[in-house]
């Protein structure tokens, strides 16, 4: 996963480097292929967008650059050497020299042109191919792995780069919602343009946004879970449990309930387990084992 706070990406392209592999991973392997470095701290607010931003912006780039994030507090020597006197510092190596460079944030298509800059100072051009949805997957398994922030950020560099991306803005609604950002998920959904906003992204991060707000309202899990089981013929109760289990993520076990709910009376409450269960469905994605396993059991108790 690409990730501030100094854990190394699983990508190739963009790495952690520090004073022990600096000389290989930034000097030697720009004698063949132009690596940008990232100079960040923990501290440092503007790191915080401009790393993700540029992440993106690399990632687009589909192979033709490389990354370097060197936090400074963890390697001052590299800095003091190379005269970072302010983060976010940003150079550009190519046979081993700095090429290129910028201090401070700037803007996704700044970025954007930054590295192109830089891959045709290195006598290169971007690789064909979808940069971008690259940089989807990788902030989808930002959000996968619980870091909502990061995911957020370069959702919404993407977002910038292309406002017609509809996972960028699905994404970055659905990570607003992994913050608790539900109003500010709203404001995405929006303000999402026209053309997109009947999207499959844009569609499950509405039926997300819903699933949230519902489930603040639905209580603790335990007190349901234990109401349910100490009467099985609770519907109420049952159907607040797979409302909160939705919100919390655990959306095989709401499908569950959902089921059984349904299995016990389809009509209950002008068939809100049946509505209920479009809602988790549309939540998720449409090859999901939870949707595909909770569909077919569903078609096989309306077809009995």
């Amino acid at each position: 996963m690409i990730e501030l706070g100094g854990q190394a990406p699983a990508t190739d392209l963009i790495k952690d480097v520090s004073e022990a592999d600096f000389m290989a991973e930034v000097v030697e392997m720009s004698q063949t292929i132009p690596v940008i470095v990232d100079f960040w701290a923990p501290w440092c607010g503007p790191c915080k967008t401009l790393g993700p931003a540029l992440e993106a912006a690399v990632t687009k780039a589909g192979g033709a650059v490389r990354m370097a994030k060197v936090n400074v507090d963890e390697n001052q020597g590299i800095a003091g050497q190379l005269k970072v006197q302010s983060v976010p510092t940003v150079y550009a190596f190519w046979q081993g020299q700095p090429i290129d460079g910028f201090q401070g944030n700037v803007s996704g298509s700044e970025l954007n042109e930054f590295v192109a800059r830089v891959v045709a100072a290195a006598g290169g051009a971007a690789p064909e191919g979808d940069g971008l949805a690259e940089a989807v997957a990788a902030a989808d398994e930002m959000l996968d792995e619980g870091d909502a922030t990061s995911a957020a950020q370069t959702f919404a560099a993407i977002a910038e780069e292309d406002p017609t991306n509809a996972a960028a803005f699905g994404g970055l609604a659905r990570a607003h919602i992994a913050l608790g950002e539900l109003e500010q998920a709203e404001a995405v959904l929006n303000g999402a343009p026209a053309e997109i906003g009947t999207a499959a992204e844009i569609e499950a991060a509405h039926a997300q946004l819903a699933l949230a707000r519902q489930g603040a309202d639905a209580g603790p899990v335990g007190e349901l879970e234990a109401a349910v089981e100490a009467d099985p013929a609770n519907h109420q109760a049952r159907f607040d449990l797979a409302v909160a289990l939705a919100a919390g993520g655990r959306s095989g076990e709401a499908v569950d309930h959902l089921l059984e709910l349904f299995r016990c009376d389809a009509e209950w409450n002008e068939g809100a387990a049946k509505t209920q269960l479009f809602t988790v469905f549309d939540a998720l994605k449409p090859n999901d084992p939870v949707v595909l396993n909770g569909r077919r059991k569903l078609s096989s108790m309306i077809f009995a």
